[in-house]
C-alpha cells in the first residue's frame, strides 16, 4: 500500500475520488478485486488475485468482468474532471499483469448523457429484493441494448418464447453448485465479509421461477413474492477471453449505470455462466454466435442501501502484487 499520489495531472484528492467511483462497481459477492497503481501519466488497473473465487469463478472470467466495470466507473469519473481518458487493455510488458492502463488522451468538457451516469455511480444498487410488477417500458429497453452497443457488446432481451429454455438452464446451474461444497464455502465466506443481511434479498423459495442464490437472508414475509415477469437480459461479447471479458465489464457497467439514471434496479442471474458445461448450452440457444458474459434480471424496485467499499489508500501498491 502506498499514498494517493498526483496523476494525469490530477491532484491526490482528484485522483482519491476518481479511484472511489471505480471501486463502486460491481463484483461477485462484493469480492472488490481491484487494484492500483499510480504514475504520473498513467493509472494502472490490475485484478486483485488474492480475491479470487476458484470455486464459482474457475476461469478468472467474472474477475475480469468486475474490473472492466471498475474501469468504466473510472472513465467517468475521468471524465467529470476534463480528462478524456485514452485506455490500453491487457497492456503487456509496459504493465506486467495490469488488466488496463488509463493515460491522458487530452481534455474534455462533460457532456450531459456522460453527466447523467457519472450521477449514477453512487446510486447504483445490485438489489436482490423483489421489483415492482411494472412492466419495463419499450424505450428503456432500447436504451439499455444501446449502451451494451457503444462498449462493443450486445444486450439479449429474453422473449417470452426463450423464458422456459433459460429458465431450465439456470435451474441447471443452480442445482450443480449447491451440490458444490467449494461454492458453498465461498459463497458463505464472501457472504459474511462483503454482503451485509439488508442487502442480502430474500430466501430463496419453491415458487420462485427464477433462481436465486442463497445469501442466507431472512424468509420473506407473506405476499413478499418475486416479480412474475421480470427484464431478464444476457449481455454478451462477439470474442471469448480476457479481452472479450474486460470489454463486456464495461459495457455491464454502462447498462447498469443506464438502468439506474432511468430509475431502474438489477440484479445478477450468473449461476447460468459460473457453469462452463451449462454457459455453452446457453450459448447455442442464442445461436451459437454470442458470448454469454452475465445475465441480468431488470425492473423497478425499493431503495436498498449500499454494500460497504474498501478505503482507496487500501487499494493502491507500489507493487500490485504485494
Amino acid at each position: 500500500m502506498t499514498t494517493v499520489t498526483e496523476t494525469l495531472g490530477l491532484t491526490p484528492d482528484q485522483t482519491t475520488d476518481v479511484l472511489r467511483a471505480a471501486t463502486l462497481a460491481p463484483s461477485v459477492h462484493n469480492t472488490q478485486p481491484w487494484r492500483f497503481r499510480l504514475r504520473p501519466d498513467r493509472i494502472e488497473l490490475y485484478p486483485d488475485l488474492s480475491r479470487r473465487l476458484p470455486a464459482t469463478d474457475p476461469d478468472d472470467r467474472e474477475l475480469d468482468l468486475s474490473c472492466g466495470a471498475a474501469l468504466f466507473n473510472l472513465r467517468l469519473a475521468l471524465r467529470g474532471h476534463g480528462v478524456k481518458p485514452l485506455v490500453t487493455l491487457l497492456p503487456g510488458s509496459e504493465a506486467p499483469g495490469a488488466a488496463a492502463t488509463i493515460r491522458l488522451g487530452g481534455h474534455r468538457a462533460l457532456d450531459p448523457e456522460t453527466a447523467e451516469l457519472l450521477d449514477a455511480i453512487p446510486h447504483r444498487r445490485t438489489n436482490r429484493k423483489p421489483f415492482r410488477d411494472a412492466a419495463v417500458p419499450t424505450t428503456h429497453r432500447h436504451a439499455l441494448v444501446r449502451a451494451a452497443e457503444r462498449e462493443r457488446c450486445w444486450l439479449h432481451v429474453v422473449t417470452r418464447d426463450e423464458r422456459p429454455r433459460v429458465q431450465a438452464l439456470m435451474t441447471k446451474a443452480y442445482d450443480l453448485q449447491i451440490h458444490d461444497p467449494r461454492v458453498d464455502a465461498e459463497l458463505l465466506t464472501w457472504t459474511h465479509d462483503g454482503i451485509p443481511p439488508e442487502s442480502r434479498g430474500h430466501r430463496p423459495a419453491g415458487q420462485d421461477e427464477w433462481r436465486f442464490r442463497d445469501f442466507r437472508a431472512d424468509d420473506r414475509p407473506p405476499g413478499k413474492d418475486y416479480e412474475a415477469d421480470p427484464l431478464v437480459v444476457v449481455l454478451c461479447s462477439f470474442h471469448d477471453g480476457r479481452l472479450a471479458a474486460l470489454q463486456a465489464g464495461q459495457a455491464l457497467q454502462r447498462v447498469l449505470l443506464t438502468a439506474t439514471a432511468y430509475g431502474m434496479s438489477a440484479s445478477f442471474l450468473s449461476q447460468v455462466v459460473e457453469v462452463a458445461p451449462v454457459r455453452d448450452e446457453l450459448r447455442r440457444a442464442l445461436g451459437g454466435a454470442l458470448i454469454p458474459q452475465t445475465v441480468l434480471r431488470i425492473g423497478f424496485g425499493s431503495p436498498v442501501p449500499a454494500t460497504p467499499r474498501r478505503p482507496v489508500a487500501d487499494l493502491v501498491h507500489d507493487d500490485p502484487e504485494d
